[in-house]
């Protein structure tokens, strides 16, 4: 997501109004956060001295790091745009949102869509604070505490269920999220919560950090962070998908999936270590 001016950077002054909070969590600064990692890779303001030293840390054994980055950011807003215009999705649920920056979500469906409704989810005090002053004049989209790995939670609150109606088609975004979730949290059995869920005519939007035992080491900073990284193969990328049609191109490197332009894209920007696909419940 991004405001047409970003907001300032929080620091520790700042942030005594969390405490009024009392669904969100305090801000940890001393730990790595990943949605925040996530933002420095991406040339963003919002993060901490942790965060930025994490981060150099991955992009010294893998350098290609912000390259992935705004590869994934660029799938998401091609998604998006495929599932508003040409799906007809008017409901988007982005769990793992990640922090402002330029064409988010509701932005790029009410573009395609004027009537979208989008509701973002994630667990990051600082990404929550930035959303909800975004979006607070917004009455189309709202902005909810929630994790991933309690996806039960997330599918009956009351402010999520408010907005979105689950009994006709919505869109189910988990971009650059479930490879922060370890196989002993059962990924795959929230994804299968989720897309239960789901009517008929919906869709499955996930990207994830591809395996590769040369990019191991950039895995090390993330244990110290909020959440590990997990890297993983195709057929265990694949496996998210399971009950589903993938939609054309399939289950691809993140930079093959319906590029905007694609001989550009194959001469310029080589595949990247990151796979995106798009499922339909049918």
């Amino acid at each position: 997501m991004s405001a047409s001016a970003a907001p300032k950077p929080h620091d520790a002054r700042d942030l005594g109004d969390q405490k009024k909070r009392s669904a969100t969590p305090l801000i940890d600064t001393a730990t790595p956060n990943v949605a925040r990692m996530y933002d420095y890779y991406l040339g963003g303001k919002d993060n901490f001295a942790a965060d930025r030293e994490a981060a150099e840390r991955v992009m010294a054994v893998a350098p290609i790091t912000r390259e992935i980055a705004r590869a994934n950011r660029a799938f998401l807003g091609r998604a998006v745009r495929f599932l508003a215009g040409d799906a007809g999705i008017c409901q988007f649920l982005g769990i793992g949102a990640g922090l402002p920056t330029k064409a988010n979500v509701h932005q790029v469906a009410q573009d395609a869509t004027p009537g979208a409704l989008v509701v973002y989810v994630d667990n990051d005090p600082v990404v929550l604070s930035h959303a909800r002053a975004l979006l607070a004049t917004d009455a189309q989209t709202r902005v909810l505490f929630g994790d991933v790995r309690k996806p039960g939670e997330i599918l009956t609150d009351p402010d999520a269920r408010a907005l979105l109606d689950l009994s006709r088609p919505v869109a189910v975004l988990l971009v650059a999220v479930l490879h922060f979730v370890p196989d002993h949290e059962d990924p795959y059995g929230a994804v299968r919560t989720l897309v239960d869920a789901m009517a008929p005519g919906s869709f499955l939007v996930v990207s994830h950090v591809e395996h590769r035992p040369e990019l191991s080491g950039a895995a090390k900073p993330y244990e110290r962070a909020n959440a590990p990284a997990v890297g993983r193969t195709f057929d265990e990328v694949a496996r998210f998908f399971n009950g589903l049609d993938l939609v054309s191109p399939g289950l691809v490197p993140v930079r093959r999936w319906r590029p905007d332009a694609p001989v550009l894209t194959a001469q310029l920007e080589p595949d990247v270590p990151f796979f995106a696909g798009v499922g339909v419940k049918r």
